[in-house]
């Protein structure tokens, strides 16, 4: 089985990508089953400036020990490479089996994150909607459909990971302004709030500037000149007033109580 070559159209991204799996590879042998992007490289909604590097691999049994102590050196190494978003990177290593669907009695796993080293972490219930994003929109680098890996994912059981991941992770995020003054990070939470409540609804997930078009439409006027400028905002690092986002993010995270 050959990589694929050119797994994203950004240059730099597919050079490390190519690079973590050729050292993978070397380490886990017949132990790795797959290797998948997900996240914003498979919904194609990368923003080259402030975006994430998500994969996960898949592995014929859960790593520790030597193994595990191998990917964590590997992983300090492409970090000091000087390779581009060497420092973004966000994965997980899972088993087939505790891949196949979401367990909370089975859910440590190694994982690494940006300005984490690889640990063995807990992966919350918000992980069934990695695995649906996987499962349906996962890029291929190495292994077979991620389809036949994970089972396939309810409507409903996506609503309700969708809502954990709204009350564990929305309504605790820190609301001092100059937390959230970024306008890259302002784009972030006005689109995820828009996808989020587009889940809440439909039980599936699409792509953060699709699910803003439809929020344009659906929602009261007055979000639209919002909505609008934080898809303009998405590559943009200068800092602004985030009272209006602050207050669209409470708006939603109650709308979607009620969408529940």
């Amino acid at each position: 089985m050959s990589p694929t070559q050119h797994p994203t159209p950004n240059a730099d991204v597919n050079m490390l990508l190519l690079t973590l799996l050729a050292r993978m590879q070397t380490i886990l042998k017949n132990r790795l089953v797959g290797f998948y992007l997900h996240g914003s490289l498979s919904l194609g909604d990368f923003d080259p400036e402030a975006s994430d590097v998500d994969f996960l691999v898949v592995t014929t049994e859960e790593l520790r020990g030597e193994i595990l102590d191998e990917l964590h050196t590997m992983h300090n190494e492409i970090a000091a490479s000087g390779l581009r978003y060497a420092n973004s990177l966000e994965g997980s290593y899972i088993s087939c089996a505790a891949l196949r669907q979401y367990d909370p009695r089975n859910a440590r796993h190694p994982a690494i994150s940006v300005n984490r080293q690889l640990q063995v972490k807990h992966h919350k219930s918000s992980w069934i909607i990695d695995r649906y994003i996987v499962r349906e929109y996962g890029i291929i680098l190495w292994g077979p459909s991620p389809k036949t890996l994970i089972n396939p994912i309810s409507p409903q059981q996506l609503r309700e990971a969708v809502y954990v991941l709204l009350d564990e992770y929305w309504t605790k995020q820190n609301t001092e302004p100059e937390e959230w003054s970024p306008l890259h990070y302002q784009a972030y939470a006005v689109l995820s709030m828009c996808r989020v409540l587009y889940t809440l609804q439909y039980g599936t997930i699409i792509p953060k500037p699709q699910a803003a078009a439809w929020a344009i439409q659906t929602l009261e006027p007055a979000w639209k000149p919002l909505i609008e400028r934080a898809l303009s905002w998405r590559h943009q690092h200068e800092k602004d007033d985030p009272t209006e986002t602050l207050a669209f993010v409470r708006y939603m995270i109650n709308r979607s109580k009620e969408e529940m």
